[in-house]
C-alpha cells in the first residue's frame, strides 16, 4: 500500500500490522496510556545493590525482554555496553534494545547481535551500528526507529513495552532520586529518561556518584526507581560534545546561516516574544550565533529557545535576547554549568517537548526552527536517516516534531557535500514530510515551499528566492545525481512518524 509521501509500505511485518502515513495530524489517539506496575518498596530493605548482575536477577530479566537506556552522555556512554556484556555472561538472549539513541561507542553491540543476545533494536542507530543492520540479515525483525516524541508517545500507549529501564546517572541516593546535573560524569538535562521510568516495569538506576538523600532536584524520582547500582565510571561526559557541534568555518555554509536570519527578518517574526529550536549541526549553530547578534543589535527579547543546548543558546539567555531555555538534552559543559546556576534554564522531558498524542507539546509553540538533512527533494520530504548509498547511518531525532510544529521550518543545507548532490528528485528515505517544511536555505538560494504562498509573499525582494526545481538544475550541472543504491528484498528498518503511522522504510544495501 502507498502512503501519502508516495511509498510502499507493506500492510504487515512480522506479525505487526502496519498503519501507513497519511498526513502531519491526520492520525488520532485510538487507547489509552499503558496502566503502570504498582510498585512496592519495602523500607526495611534497601534499593542499593552490588552489581549489575544481582539487579538483572532480581528485576527478573529473561529471554525475549525489552530493556532502554537514554542516550544523554552520547559518545560517552558506557552504561549499554556495561548492560549488554552482563547479561551475556548471564546467558539470556533475544533482548529487544530499544535505547533512545546508539553511537559509535556502542560498536560492541554488533557482537551481542552476532551472538543472538540482541535481536531486535528499536531505536536510533547512529554509525557503526546502523551500517552493520543495513546490510541485511542481522536482526530477527526490522528495526524500529522513531522521534524523540515519537518515542515518548509509543513508550505511554505501551506500543514499546520496556521490562526494565537502565538510567545512567552522574549522581544518585540511596532511594533512586537523581538527576544529570551534578558529579564527574554530569551531562546536564536528562529529559530522555523520564517517560521510561514512569511505564517501564522495572526501573534499575546506574551511577558513579552515591550521595545521601535526597538528591535535589528529583529529576527521575524514586517513586518509580526500584534498584540502584554504583560502578567505578558510567561515561565520559566530553563524549556529548561530537564532531557535528563544531560551528562551521566553511564561508559557503555561513552564508547559509546568515540567509537564515534574513529569511526570518524578512517573514517579520523576529520581535518579542520570539521562540525558536535551535540545531546542533555545524550551519545550525552559526544561524544561532547570527540570531542572537540581531535580536542584541535591536533590542529584541525572545520568550523561549530550545533544541540542543549549547553555549550559543546559553549566549542568548545570559545577554539577555532569550528569556528562557527550555532543555532536554544538554550539549557541551558550558550548557550544564548554566543548567546548575540558572533558574531560568529549565529541564524538560520528551513528552512535554514533543509527544503529539498529549494535551500539547512545546515545538507547537515555536515560531521558527533551524533543522539539517542529509537529503531534501522537488517535494521538499527531507531525509536525516541513510545517506545516498542506501546505509543507515543517523537517528530522527526531533526533526519530525519540530518540523511539524514551528511556525517557519528552514532546512538548513549545502547543494552539495562530496561532489554529491543534496536536492534530489526523490530522496533515499522519507523521514521528514514535505507539508511540514517551509524553506530551503542553501548557498545558491533560497527555496520556499509553495504550499506556503504568504511566506513567499513576505519574501518577495527581500532574499534571494529560487524555485527549488531550479536549485535542483543549478545543483546538477556540477554533479549529477548518484546512482540509486542497490538495494535487497529485505526491510531493514522502519521509518515511523511521529504519530506511530509508517512514513517509510529501509532495505538492505548489497555488497
Amino acid at each position: 500500500m502507498k502512503n501519502k509521501v508516495g511509498r510502499e509500505i507493506p500492510s504487515e511485518i512480522c506479525g505487526r500490522k502496519l498503519k501507513p502515513y497519511r498526513g502531519a495530524f491526520a492520525t488520532k489517539p485510538d487507547r489509552k496510556h499503558k496502566a503502570t506496575r504498582i510498585k512496592f518498596h519495602d523500607p526495611r530493605r534497601g534499593k542499593v545493590l552490588r552489581s549489575i548482575r544481582e539487579a538483572i536477577k532480581k528485576v527478573g530479566l529473561k529471554d525475549g525482554d525489552t530493556i532502554s537506556f537514554h542516550h544523554h552522555l552520547r559518545n560517552g556512554d558506557a552504561v549499554v555496553n556495561m548492560v549488554l556484556d552482563t547479561i551475556a555472561k548471564m546467558g539470556i538472549k533475544d533482548i529487544r534494545l530499544a535505547s533512545t539513541a546508539l553511537f559509535p561507542v556502542h560498536e560492541k553491540v554488533i557482537q551481542h547481535i552476532k551472538n543472538g543476545v540482541v535481536t531486535r533494536i528499536e531505536g536510533s542507530m547512529n554509525g557503526p551500528v546502523g551500517e552493520f543492520v543495513s546490510q541485511g540479515g542481522k536482526l530477527k525483525e526490522p528495526a524500529i526507529l522513531r522521534s524523540h516524541g515519537g518515542r515518548a508517545r509509543a513508550v505511554a500507549s505501551g506500543e514499546l513495552d520496556i521490562n526494565v529501564a537502565f538510567i545512567a546517572a552522574p549522581i544518585c541516593d540511596d532511594y533512586g532520586n537523581c538527576n544529570g546535573r551534578y558529579g564527574k560524569s554530569a551531562f546536564g538535562a536528562m529529559g530522555y529518561a523520564y517517560t521510561d521510568t514512569v511505564y517501564a516495569d522495572y526501573t534499575v538506576v546506574i551511577t558513579d556518584n552515591l550521595q545521601p538523600y535526597p538528591v535535589t532536584p528529583p529529576i527521575v524520582q524514586q517513586t518509580f526507581v526500584d534498584y540502584v547500582v554504583e560502578v567505578e565510571s558510567i561515561g565520559d561526559p566530553s563524549g556529548i560534545q561530537t564532531g557535528t557541534l563544531r560551528i562551521t568555518r566553511s564561508p559557503a555554509r555561513l552564508k547559509i546561516a546568515r540567509n537564515a536570519v534574513k529569511v526570518l527578518e524578512a517573514a517579520g517574526v523576529l520581535k518579542n516574544g520570539f521562540s525558536v529550536q535551535a540545531g546542533a549541526g555545524g550551519i545550525s549553530l552559526a544561524a544561532t550565533k547570527f540570531l542572537h547578534e540581531y535580536l542584541k543589535k535591536h533590542g529584541i527579547v525572545g520568550s523561549f529557545v530550545m533544541g540542543g543546548t549549547t553555549k550559543y543558546v546559553i549566549d542568548m539567555l545570559e545577554e539577555g535576547t532569550m528569556m528562557k531555555i527550555l532543555d532536554g538534552q544538554t550539549f557541551d559543559l558550558a550548557a550544564i554549568e548554566s543548567l546548575r546556576k540558572n533558574p531560568m534554564h529549565v529541564e524538560i522531558n520528551n513528552t512535554f517537548y514533543a509527544d503529539i498524542h498529549s494535551g500539547g507539546c512545546a515545538v507547537d509553540k515555536l515560531d521558527a526552527a533551524f533543522l539539517g538533512g542529509t537529503e531534501i527533494d522537488l517535494d521538499f520530504n527531507v531525509n536525516v536517516n541513510t545517506h545516498s548509498d542506501g546505509k543507515l547511518l543517523h537517528g530522527i531525532g526531533g526533526h519530525q516534531d519540530v518540523a511539524a510544529g514551528a511556525g517557519i521550518t528552514m532546512i538548513l543545507m549545502p547543494t552539495m557535500r562530496g561532489r554529491i548532490p543534496t536536492i534530489r528528485k526523490e530522496v533515499t528515505t522519507v523521514t521528514t514530510p514535505g507539508e511540514t517544511v517551509d524553506v530551503l536555505v542553501t548557498e545558491r538560494g533560497i527555496a520556499v515551499n509553495p504550499r506556503r504562498e504568504d511566506l513567499i509573499e513576505d519574501l518577495k525582494g527581500k532574499v534571494p528566492l529560487v524555485d527549488i526545481e531550479e536549485l535542483y538544475k543549478r545543483v546538477t550541472r556540477f554533479c549529477k545525481e548518484p546512482k540509486p543504491p542497490k538495494l535487497g528484498d529485505e526491510i531493514v528498518a522502519i521509518i515511523e512518524y511521529r504519530d506511530g503511522t509508517v512514513i517509510d522504510v529501509v532495505r538492505n544495501v548489497k555488497s
